[in-house]
């Protein structure tokens, strides 16, 4: 079942002697379920992307579809509950709110939208993260490794449709990056999560189901 379809996206910086085409009519698409890397070098396009398929821009042409809708057809107001109930994002660096916990930085996308935490679904998501003895700890006494599991735990807090990971590893020794990929694995497996993950290591990138790389904002390879 197809989860996310992208027809002709186009992003274009500038104009005249400023304009920068950071994506050139760019098509694939996803299923449900799995986990797709997107590598290339610095300024290939592939943050560009990441961005427009989690709506924090919007592009210049094209569409993009996830189950089923363009999400470029909602307004701004739409667009943002979209992104809260529908995308999960994991950031380079964290992301993490200094005053609350690791429990409150998890669940702080449902509590920003009036929902309701489902303790269990929680539980087994910390522990599956390997934070249970670390729940009630601050950022600032977790390892990096530590704060970007939670980061995860914020992205899958509210099973999006979609995950998206932005250079996951990037801020992480080789160590803690192992463990992260593993447990974006682990993710996908146990909980069907789609992923999709720019990374520009593409060690990282074998663990994915499938490859996609980007070169001066079109994709060239595919396996």
């Amino acid at each position: 079942m197809e989860i996310l379809k992208i027809e002709n996206l186009t992003k274009i910086y500038g104009k005249g002697n400023t304009k920068v085409i950071a994506l050139n009519n760019v098509s694939f698409s996803v299923e449900k379920g799995e986990f797709v890397a997107i590598v290339g070098a610095s300024g290939s396009g592939k943050s560009t992307l990441l961005h427009l398929i989690g709506g924090v821009d919007r592009p210049t042409s094209g569409k993009v579809y996830i189950d089923g809708k363009n999400i470029y057809d909602y307004s701004d107001d739409e667009l943002a509950i979209f992104r809260r109930r529908q995308v999960g994002l994991i950031y380079q660096f964290y992301n993490l709110i200094p005053i609350l916990n690791i429990e409150e930085n998890i669940t702080l996308p449902l509590n920003l939208d009036g929902r309701k935490v489902d303790q269990k679904y929680l539980n087994d998501l910390i522990k599956l993260l390997g934070l249970d003895h670390r729940r009630h700890h601050l950022p600032n006494e977790l390892s990096g490794g530590e704060q970007q599991r939670t980061s995860i735990g914020r992205a899958l807090i509210t099973n999006p449709a979609i995950v998206l990971a932005d250079e996951p590893t990037g801020n992480l020794d080789s160590k803690a990056s192992d463990e992260i990929v593993d447990l974006l694995k682990k993710s996908n497996r146990d909980y069907k999560q789609t992923i999709i993950m720019i990374t520009h290591n593409l060690d990282i990138a074998k663990c994915a189901d499938r490859i996609i790389t980007i070169e001066d904002g079109k994709i060239v390879k595919e396996v």
